[in-house]
């Protein structure tokens, strides 16, 4: 599966939703220690509006909690914007100046199957990883996947009008530095990875949409950090396991505080594989469980 795609599942995991066993559903987590309790959920970022993905052991998780932690709490369309100005725009070196004459006629076509307005001159000014990450999104927004309607921010939504605290795990800020802060060259091969399967997506994630929805963790892992550990250690190493490794750091302080609930909702990739956080979890000796 395209390395890209799979970068995007905790930066802004792109999945929509298929009809399956009714019985089925995404996998919720829960680590105790003594009146504390945990919940851990794998979310989806970008949904169709009449997407229904709650079940009753979620809903009752979240009325028992008392607050609510998700990746990004300050992600609004003006700091994003923002953000991207001043990390992934560098107007000095156009795209094109940076690629083959292969590469650049394999953009136009990418632009032009992605949808993209404006084609290949849109993403002239961008760096490698903007311009990746646009081919990326653009068809699954333009197929009407809804950012307002994904997992978090409906969780958001619920728990703000139930009147509990919504925190996040990290800023904006820093989960675009993760792709600002890449080498050239790895940006590049990103977005040439990028443009060798940007016809591909929407067949691509099918699978991971499906795994998801069933709840099939093993499938997530192989389909999300398999290939991504193999071809990119390093990166991995920093998206991934770094990161899962702070969460259960995190984790393990909530669960010091007597008679505290919280419910944490993550990329579902950082919820599967070997190095996910409940691995990370049980290296501090703190047991995961399925609820």
């Amino acid at each position: 599966m395209h390395t890209y795609r799979r970068f995007l599942t905790w930066l802004w995991p792109l999945f929509f939703l298929l009809c399956g066993n009714a019985l089925a559903h995404p996998t919720l987590w829960q680590a105790k220690s003594g009146n504390s309790t945990i919940y851990l959920f794998g979310t989806v970022h970008l949904l169709p509006n009449d997407t229904d993905w709650h079940f009753p052991a979620l809903n009752q998780a979240l009325a028992q909690s008392q607050v609510l932690y998700i990746e990004l709490i300050d992600d609004d369309q003006a700091s994003m914007a923002s953000l991207v100005l001043h990390y992934g725009l560098d107007t000095a070196h156009p795209l094109s100046t940076q690629l083959s004459e292969s590469d650049n006629t394999a953009l136009t076509k990418a632009a032009q199957l992605a949808g993209l307005p404006g084609g290949a001159a849109t993403l002239q000014p961008m760096k490698p990883w903007l311009a990746a990450l646009t081919l990326s999104v653009a068809p699954l927004l333009k197929a009407g996947l809804d950012p307002a309607e994904g997992v978090d921010k409906q969780l958001k939504l619920q728990m703000t009008t139930a009147g509990k605290p919504v925190r996040g795990l990290e800023t904006a800020e820093q989960q675009i530095q993760f792709l600002a802060n890449m080498s050239s060259p790895m940006q590049l091969a990103f977005l040439r990875d990028t443009l060798q399967d940007v016809d591909k997506g929407t067949a691509e994630l099918l699978s991971l949409v499906d795994a998801w929805k069933q709840g099939d963790v093993a499938a997530i892992a192989k389909l999300e950090n398999s290939e991504l550990k193999t071809r990119e250690p390093a990166l991995y190493q920093t998206l991934i396991i770094d990161r899962n490794a702070k969460w259960a750091d995190k984790i393990r302080d909530m669960l010091k505080q007597p008679g505290t609930t919280v419910f944490v909702a993550v990329g579902a990739a950082h919820l599967a594989g070997p190095d996910s956080v409940q691995a990370q979890l049980a290296k501090l000796g703190i047991t995961v469980q399925q609820d």
